[in-house]
């Protein structure tokens, strides 16, 4: 279910590039470019992170829902599908992250 409301949301959002801005939160922040977008991304992953060392679980559900819909918006304003990133995360599957990481050149925490 997961994957089909992000696959709706990301159609949305794609939609919405075409919409009116005073109508639009999404447009407005696609209008603003992918630095704005990326700056509101930023501001919600933290706000996500101060939710989960709270204790409320509501709360976190909430900042991370904003989360995923900041990062679909900021894919969004470089024209990069959702569906190339899951594409990226199913090849990933099946293998270790840490042998993931080091194939890429990631060093080893």
């Amino acid at each position: 279910m997961a994957g089909h409301t992000l696959d709706r949301l990301a159609a949305l959002i794609a939609e919405r590039r075409q919409s009116s801005t005073d109508k639009s939160y999404t447009r407005q922040l696609l209008d603003g470019g992918t630095e704005r977008c990326a700056k509101k991304f930023g501001e919600e992953a933290i706000e996500a992170i101060i939710a989960a060392v709270g204790t409320d679980r509501e709360v976190l559900k909430g900042e991370a829902a904003d989360v995923l819909y900041h990062l679909i918006v900021l894919l969004e304003s470089r024209r990069v599908p959702l569906s190339e990133v899951c594409a990226v995360l199913e090849n990933r599957m099946g293998q270790s992250g840490l042998d993931e990481k080091s194939a890429r050149g990631v060093p080893k925490p």
